[in-house]
């Protein structure tokens, strides 16, 4: 038994030589299987347990690693092998459970330090986060200093972006690509576009700069690596507007194949977005890539949530109905106090024009959440004036307590009461809402607006006597103000002549109103209409029409008006002439179910020439039905007479006749 121990401790020995020297070559495979061996000797061994979990983590193995956490927990306590195990749920994305195994944790090591960042940035606590990241680069110095800058530089960038935190100057010198992108993203977030497209630029020329010095990487590797950089400036130029150069550089990025698909979804999801209701067939085809497995790791809650948006709009665009319900009703579920998914909800039903359901399930909304009740009656509002329902939109609009006081919103409901010839209420409103300025912002420009802009409407729609009491408050601040007095001047004139008189006489005297205007710098202006000559020299001819002052001016004749051709005096005009000929007294219109003179008809080598002279309804005895332009009819002395506007000039025909030779001359063409 004794030789036996001494031969397995010597293979033991060898076998642990051999595990340190795969180690440090990194062939942990090798390494793995040296452990196994070592394990099959001594079975609870902690250094061998512990190596065999570090195996199985470099190899990627990282359920593997912590079922053998989990079998040997007796042996491999929390003290041991914390960091181990909660590395292990950190990369399975079980972010809460490594959470709690961190700071279950007797000792707080640096690597504990390090992941604990790493775990309260994947849970969107970057408060804490920013703190923990301050200590380390406080308390240690190793060679990952830089790393750790660059961390906390996207922590920084997250708060600009997702929580509108102003970001605070970290003094952080902007030596790597990373830290240029991560200081791009946060200027994006405070909407610095310009400053942030530059900051991007520079992290291209550094990332450039860096890959190339490695012979190893190739073109398609730094392309690879910026393509994150590229999806941020288009980004931007999206929403600078620049839609196409967006969409163009996002389907190069597309076309690379990147091997991050939290990069690919977002790109798909912005595309998505450009091509809105347009190109449905594109966007289908993006969502796919959307819904690429280990995209929910990648994206924060506010992305995730924006692509489910998204794809319920595009159902919607698509005329999935069901799916569009289904999608918004999980995202109701998700965030019952976000307003988009009722707002989706709204807009199906609207499509599928139930209204009046729409409306419903807006109100139902706005009473179970008062506090985004303003954004949801605004919709409502708009609804009704869609169904041309204006008053009913005006009380949903004045029920709006927080807004009922803003310019907009009065200018908005004034307009619509006028439009409703409704002037009493859009005078309440303009009431109120001075009211509302009287007491909290007294004397304001806006107040001061406000009541300029009632009294104009009072004094347009007539109102002088209630407008008295605004243009009086008007002068009062302003006693220079001359429109003003004159108005309420105008205004006591029908209520209080007495009073009127009295206001009269702060008006300022004519001479004090009196314009010095320059009437030649005036007539000489580009804008005046009449330049007046300037007198040249007087010579010859004009010298002596000047001295001849007996000479008087020619009047012009002025031009008798032309009168038709073949104009009678003797005959009276026809005082219908002037009129449509279906507008006329005397138009009984065509005779209908008479077929006649239709050409096609009847049988073959038949013609109608002779109908009409065979019609006994066209014969002088017959009643005239209209005044025909050119026929030879002689005038009769009862009233059919041919008014002279309708009288065709006797010559008409062979003038035809010979424009037409005129042309036929001079036409190039022809046989």
């Amino acid at each position: 038994m004794a030789a036996a121990a001494a031969g397995g401790a010597g293979s033991a020995a060898a076998l642990w030589s051999e595990v340190n020297r795969c180690g440090q070559n990194g062939d942990f495979a090798r390494a793995l299987k040296s452990v196994n061996k070592i394990l099959q000797i001594s079975k609870d061994d902690v250094t061998a347990l512990q190596c065999k979990v570090v195996c199985l983590i470099q190899n990627g193995n990282f359920k593997e690693a912590l079922g053998v956490i989990n079998t040997h927990t007796k042996v491999l306590t929390s003290d041991v092998i914390a960091f181990e195990k909660a590395y292990c749920e950190y990369r399975l994305n079980r972010i809460e459970n490594a959470l709690k195994t961190i700071q279950s944790a007797s000792q707080q090591t640096d690597k504990l330090k390090e992941l604990y960042g790493q775990v309260l940035y994947r849970l969107e606590r970057y408060d804490d986060c920013l703190a923990a990241y301050r200590d380390l680069i406080r308390n240690s110095q190793d060679e990952y200093e830089e790393e750790r800058k660059t961390n906390l530089s996207a922590v920084v960038a997250a708060q600009s972006t997702w929580e509108k935190v102003m970001p605070e100057d970290l003094g952080l010198r902007e030596a790597t690509y990373e830290l240029c992108y991560n200081s791009a993203c946060a200027l994006i977030g405070q909407g610095k576009l310009n400053e942030a497209m530059k900051k991007l630029q520079k992290a291209e020329g550094l990332c450039r700069q860096s890959l190339s010095e490695d012979s190893d990487v190739t073109e398609e590797d730094i392309e690879a690596e910026l393509a994150i950089i590229h999806g941020q400036m288009a980004y931007i130029m999206q929403l600078q507007g620049r839609t196409e150069d967006a969409l163009q550089l996002y389907n190069q990025i597309i076309k690379l194949k990147p091997t991050d698909v939290g990069l690919l979804a977002v790109i798909a999801n912005n595309i998505i977005t450009i091509n809105k209701d347009q190109n449905v067939f594109d966007s289908k085809k993006k969502v796919k890539l959307t819904n690429a497995e280990g995209v929910e790791h990648k994206l924060s809650k506010k992305q995730l949530q924006a692509i489910e948006f998204n794809k319920a709009l595009l159902a919607m665009y698509t005329n999935q109905a069901d799916q569009c319900r289904k999608l918004s009703a999980s995202l109701q579920s998700q965030s019952p106090e976000h307003l988009l998914p009722v707002l989706i909800q709204a807009a199906q039903l609207c499509r599928e024009k139930q209204h009046a359901k729409a409306v419903g399930l807006l109100q139902d909304f706005a009473d179970q959440h008062p506090a985004n009740a303003a954004e949801i009656k605004l919709t409502m509002a708009q609804l009704k004036i869609a169904q041309g329902s204006v008053t009913k939109a005006c009380m949903i609009l004045r029920s709006i307590e927080e807004l009922q006081h803003k310019p907009g919103m009065v200018s908005a409901l004034v307009t619509m009461y006028s439009h409703e010839e409704d002037i009493d209420s859009a005078i309440e409103v303009f009431t109120q809402a001075i009211q509302w300025y009287q007491q909290f912002q007294p004397k304001s420009p806006v107040h001061l607006s406000l009541i300029r802009e009632a009294a104009n409407f009072k004094l347009k729609h007539g109102r002088k006597k209630e407008a008295i009491s605004d243009l009086e408050e008007l002068w009062k601040q302003n006693p220079k103000d001359v429109h003003t007095l004159a108005q309420l001047i105008s205004a006591y004139s029908l209520v209080d002549p007495e009073k009127a008189k009295v206001l009269s006489k702060h008006l300022p005297s004519s001479d004090t109103m009196s314009l010095k205007v320059d009437v030649d710098a005036l007539e000489n202006s580009h804008g005046a209409t009449y330049v007046r000559k300037k007198a040249g020299k007087l010579t010859g001819e004009n010298q002596q029409k000047e001295q001849g002052q007996g000479d008087v001016k020619k009047k012009k004749k002025k031009k008798k008006g032309k009168l038709p051709k073949n104009y009678d005096p003797k005959v009276t005009p026809d005082p219908e002439r002037w009129l449509p000929m279906r507008e006329r007294s005397y138009y009984r219109g065509r005779k209908k179910g008479k077929k006649k003179d239709q050409v096609g008809k009847g049988t073959q080598g038949s013609t109608t020439a002779g109908s009409s002279e065979l019609d006994a309804s066209r014969t002088a005895s017959s009643p005239p039905t209209s005044p025909r332009p050119g026929s030879a009819a002689a005038v009769s002395a009862t009233s059919n007479v041919i008014p002279p506007r309708h009288q065709k000039p006797a010559g008409a025909p062979a003038t035809k006749k010979k424009q037409q030779q005129k042309k036929k001359k001079g036409s190039k063409g022809g046989w």
